[in-house]
């Protein structure tokens, strides 16, 4: 097993390897190093938690001269405002013996801060696509002398839409640059961009995203509705010795919020939640309070499920079955990670059975299923999604097909028929309404009538 000096690391850089305690590298941040070192475009597919950070940023960092130059020479496109702020941390740390300027950038916060941040300089940027795109439409910042260009969790940031900026800040870059791509997936949206804008880019994939992780053990749980599925979750974090730190998933805010209250009803300033409402500064101060353990309890949309490195989490639960079966695997790779042991349950509904299965059949893995302990309540109270659809027998929603009136035909009213008389309507019209023959002519008529 090869070592962080078999890589030959400048001493500064290794320095910086060696107050983090780490030695040994990870899978894609071994096979990767020479690739980006040597200055190739390269397109890395691997699952999170397997270090990519620190995978592309090594051998940049390596790489990487002094210079005073104010405009970045490197810059790195991440989705979200979390992951600009982890990115920028990392990097602080591996740059710690180096002469190295970063700045992160990001939306949610006024943007003449950030104005202020990249008019000091920096060699290196770190930016959600939207916030970048608007400062450099500012000219707030110059792109003109980007060498390296990284892309990290790609496929998430065309989910979110940002297609157009990143797109848009292609174009904004010089043609000779390095382009570094790193994805948990390979879309189809992902490859359209790689063919539009990389040239012939090394491809290096260290797991297939349907492969769990064989450190994750998981379970399952078939559950009747979501306030059930929270007395189930409340039934488990009684055991404090086993769930230490817990992050879980909802499908969207209303239902974090709402998990939020029960769970804090039953366990008192130990749970947080994260969502897209909530400001920068509160979700930044939740994943801090989660990740120093004053809570163990952290409540979360997807928002969550990609990138952030969140230390020890022992447990990571499933309130719903995810819509797209690799989703499933981005939340559960917030578990066991650094080859730690980690835990994943799962809360499906008689209706989310299929998407289940979806799942079991991209993992090629059935699920461990477990009996509900007899002890946890079912409730009858249930989220307006999970109502019952009543329509009036006499006045549906959908009127059935031969109720939908055919398309109507009527032969139009002989004033309303319009002929195309060909050219010689004009002078008909003229000769009618004596129009003048030129605009400027405006005593035309009148002469005539005399």
């Amino acid at each position: 097993m090869s070592t962080f000096s078999d890589l030959k690391l400048g001493k500064q850089l290794q320095y910086g390897i060696d107050d983090l305690g780490i030695t040994t590298p990870t899978p894609i941040q071994e096979q990767s190093f020479a690739t980006i070192k040597a200055g190739k475009d390269m397109v890395g597919i691997a699952q999170t938690g397997t270090g990519k950070t620190f995978a592309y940023m090594l051998p940049v960092l390596e790489n990487l001269k002094y210079s005073r130059e104010i405009n970045p020479r490197v810059l790195v496109l991440v989705p979200t405002r979390e992951l600009v702020v982890q990115v920028v941390e990392e990097i602080e740390k591996l740059g710690k013996y180096l002469s190295v300027r970063v700045t992160g950038v990001y939306g949610g916060v006024n943007i003449n801060t950030h104005k202020e941040a990249v008019a000091q300089g920096c060699d290196i940027v770190v930016a959600t696509p939207g916030r970048l795109y608007d400062l450099a439409l500012s000219r707030a910042v110059s792109l003109k002398n980007i060498k390296k260009l990284i892309i990290d969790e790609v496929d998430v940031m065309l989910d979110l839409g940002f297609r157009f900026q990143i797109t848009n800040i292609f174009e904004l870059l010089p043609d000779k640059r390095q382009n570094i791509l790193f994805s948990a997936t390979m879309t189809d949206d992902v490859e359209v961009l790689i063919d539009d804008f990389f040239k012939s880019p090394v491809k290096i994939s260290v797991a297939v995203s349907g492969t769990p992780l064989d450190n994750i053990e998981q379970e399952s749980y078939e559950v009747t509705n979501f306030y059930t599925k929270a007395n189930l979750l409340n039934h488990l974090l009684k055991e404090e010795a086993i769930f230490t730190k817990v992050l879980v998933f909802v499908p969207n805010k209303r239902q974090a919020d709402t998990l939020f209250q029960v769970v804090d009803d039953f366990y008192p300033n130990q749970s947080s939640v994260i969502h897209s409402n909530k400001t920068q500064n509160y979700r930044l101060r939740s994943i801090e309070n989660f990740n120093n353990g004053e809570n163990r309890i952290l409540i979360s949309t997807d928002v969550m499920s990609r990138g952030l490195d969140l230390d020890r989490i022992t447990h990571v639960v499933n309130m719903d079955v995810p819509r797209y079966a690799e989703n499933y695997m981005h939340r559960i790779g917030r578990t066991g990670r650094a080859e730690a042991q980690g835990n994943s349950i799962l809360f499906s509904t008689e209706k989310e059975a299929q998407a289940k299965l979806d799942i079991e059949e991209l993992m090629d893995y059935k699920i461990p299923l477990l009996l509900v302990p007899e002890e946890v309540e079912t409730s009858t109270k249930l989220l307006p999604e999970e109502m019952p659809q009543i329509l009036e027998p006499n006045n549906p929603h959908k009127t059935s097909d031969i109720h939908v009136p055919g398309p109507s035909f009527h032969e139009k009213s002989e004033k309303n028929s319009k002929v195309n008389k060909g050219g010689s309507y004009q002078y008909i019209i003229k000769a009618k309404y004596k129009k003048p023959k030129t605009k400027g002519d405006k005593n035309y008529n009148r002469r005539n009538k005399r």
